[in-house]
């Protein structure tokens, strides 16, 4: 397969996950520039975040998982935009500018959307109206290592990686060892094998980043629920439970990431913003049939949302 078919195998989809934003320097910039106060992503929020209360979907009455999914179907039609992150750099052409926090509800690539749906929900505890500020402050928490925005680099590049450290920070919980999966070692040097595809990385210094992360990666393994195991263990994943679907590319972890869905049958299906059919949805498909249908797929890697207490 020659540089061009990989590239096209990985697929926006792939791209999507791992080309993440802009760039490698420390920025206070709370808000993405284009969504100014007041706008329609302010007013989806309002709106999401009251429907979540009266339906009783924040907590004790309800998982988080449950919650961000509701999020997802009140989403459902919004659309698919690729590379969302990357607009800021791709637009300033700079690769040594600041790292802005890029937030939207009106526009989603298939990241974007688990974290917006998270995020949503989680500035939903809080009484009153969810602030824009407390929906960006979730997203930054689970977009950075350690939720600390530091620049390109500190940004959660390699979705396994998301959520390795959401699990250590008591964002989410993994749930690939409970699920019987198989440990991925495989080393991870997709952004360095390919920085002509990332705008970021075409400073050097940045690589150096990348590069020093993706080696520290090695020594954490992925666990991934086999393919052919998903029918076995479906009972146990819950609406709600964030997906990151597997592959046997070259140095890449996952090519897409999506929540689980119970429909009103409790059919497991996907919620997700596809590169395929351009708006946020709910597969037809089973999750079982879902992945089959993926070209290299080798499984998925599951994680279970929680509360996490809300920053003081």
């Amino acid at each position: 397969m020659n540089r061009r078919d990989l590239l096209r195998s990985a697929g926006l989809a792939a791209a999507a996950l791992a080309l993440r934003a802009p760039l490698a320097a420390c920025s206070r910039e709370r808000v993405s520039r284009s969504h100014p106060q007041g706008g329609p992503d302010q007013e989806r929020l309002a709106r999401w975040s009251e429907s979540l209360r009266a339906e009783r979907q924040v907590p004790p009455d309800a998982p988080l998982g449950r919650a961000a999914t509701r999020v997802g179907e009140l989403a459902a039609g919004t659309p698919y935009e690729a590379h969302t992150l990357e607009a800021y750099i791709r637009d300033r052409g700079d690769p040594a500018t600041a790292e802005p926090l890029t937030l939207s509800l009106t526009r989603f690539d298939c990241v974007t959307l688990v974290e917006a749906c998270l995020a949503v929900a989680r500035a939903s505890q809080a009484e009153g109206p969810a602030s824009w500020e407390a929906f960006g402050h979730e997203v930054e928490r689970m977009r950075y290592r350690d939720g600390l925005r530091r620049g390109y680099a500190s940004r959660l590049h390699y979705f396994s990686e998301w959520i390795e450290d959401g699990e250590r920070r008591g964002l989410v919980k993994d749930l690939g060892q409970k699920l019987g999966a198989v440990e991925d070692r495989r080393p991870l040097r997709f952004m360095t094998s390919h920085r002509e595809s990332y705008p970021a990385l075409a400073d050097d210094a940045v690589v150096r980043e990348i590069g020093e992360i993706e080696r520290r990666l090695d020594d954490r393994p992925r666990y991934v629920v086999p393919t052919d195991r998903i029918l076995e263990v479906a009972d146990q994943i819950e609406s709600g439970d964030v997906l990151a679907f597997a592959t046997g590319i070259p140095g890449l972890d996952v090519t897409h990431a999506a929540f689980a869905y119970r429909d009103e049958g409790k059919t497991l299906r996907v919620l997700h913003a596809p590169l395929s059919g351009g708006v946020v949805e709910v597969t037809a498909k089973t999750l079982p049939e879902y992945v089959a249908a993926i070209r290299r797929s080798t499984g998925i890697l599951v994680a279970r949302p929680k509360w996490a207490p809300l920053p003081g």
